[in-house]
């Protein structure tokens, strides 16, 4: 299979890298990554070591392929479906945080599905990946319900031992997934600390409290999520991915904007429209957009490169 991976960052990296075992891939990033994948290959360490040689550009226009898996942050949504429109794909697959990629993708592109991933990733320098955590990839159409694209693709995921499933209740896992992140991400990046500090401490009745919201929320929207699942499901991940940092606090430690608009932010909006109150969720949302703000603020008074 032909597949392009737009936004090879920390994930799009390690999944691309996997299915470059497999298959013909070619990775969409920034220099100085890209350049380093393009002369010398792509390094992935950690619960998998091994190098592949993916193609590589800069240039997300004009590409053609089987499959095209976009894993930007959620705000350069917009921005790469233009770019990708330029292009010709059998289906579009999202691999991004927050519930609203999908419909952003759909208004320049056809066949868009949706998907979560619990792979962790993160990359070391340009051309080296590692994977902090194996994990699984599960996709189906957005709203839900049976796919034939999705068969084949998850398939083809398989054919390269990457752990992948056609599911019929993608609204649910992307709810549950954003429940997850809204109790773990803010708080671990505000606190600067792992995820495994969420076990006990006081973090972990805010972790808590934010994931209850989103649940809340989720049932409101017609998802069945009930708060027993949700609680479980985050006490699993904090479990399991103890030592690792959250994108969003991985984001901070490196200046960059976060996604809390597309967890935190999209809690919000949602329970917004459904008259709920989610306090902790609106709380977390204004403490990251401020420290967005002052970090925006020592960039424009050091002449500092704006954020990519």
């Amino acid at each position: 299979m032909e597949i392009v991976v737009f936004g090879a960052g920390s994930l799009g990296s390690l999944i691309g890298g996997l299915l470059a075992r497999e298959h013909d891939v070619t990775l969409v990033g920034r220099d100085p990554h890209v350049r380093t994948v393009r002369e010398e290959g792509l390094t992935v360490t950690g619960a998998y070591e091994f190098r592949v040689h993916p193609d590589a550009t800069t240039d997300g226009t004009g590409l053609a392929a089987d499959l095209v898996i976009v894993t930007v942050k959620s705000f350069d949504t917009a921005e790469a479906a233009r770019e990708l429109a330029t292009g010709s794909f059998e289906a579009v697959l999202s691999l991004q945080n927050g519930l609203e990629n999908e419909r952003v993708l759909a208004e320049r592109l056809d066949r868009v599905l949706a998907g979560t991933v619990t792979y962790g990733a993160r990359l070391r320098e340009p051309g080296l990946v590692a994977c902090t955590g194996e994990g699984e990839i599960a996709l189906g159409p957005p709203e839900g319900g049976e796919s034939s694209p999705t068969e084949r693709i998850a398939a083809a995921f398989q054919a390269a031992d990457v752990k992948a499933t056609a599911v019929e209740d993608v609204p649910r896992r992307l709810w549950l997934k954003l429940a997850i992140n809204a109790g773990i991400n803010p708080v671990t990046a505000l606190a600067r600390v792992r995820n495994g500090a969420l076990v006990d401490g006081p973090g972990r009745e805010t972790t808590r409290a934010a994931t209850l919201e989103a649940a809340r929320v989720a049932r409101a929207e017609d998802v069945g999520l009930t708060d027993r699942e949700a609680l479980s499901a985050l006490d699993s991940v904090i479990d399991a991915t103890g030592e690792n940092r959250s994108s969003m606090l991985q984001d901070v430690e490196a200046g960059r904007r976060t996604e809390v608009d597309a967890i935190n932010g999209a809690v919000v909006r949602s329970a917004a429209d459904c008259a709920i109150d989610v306090p902790t969720n609106r709380h977390l949302l204004r403490l990251v957009r401020t420290w967005e703000r002052g970090r925006d603020g020592r960039e424009n008074a050091s002449g500092g490169a704006a954020d990519r």
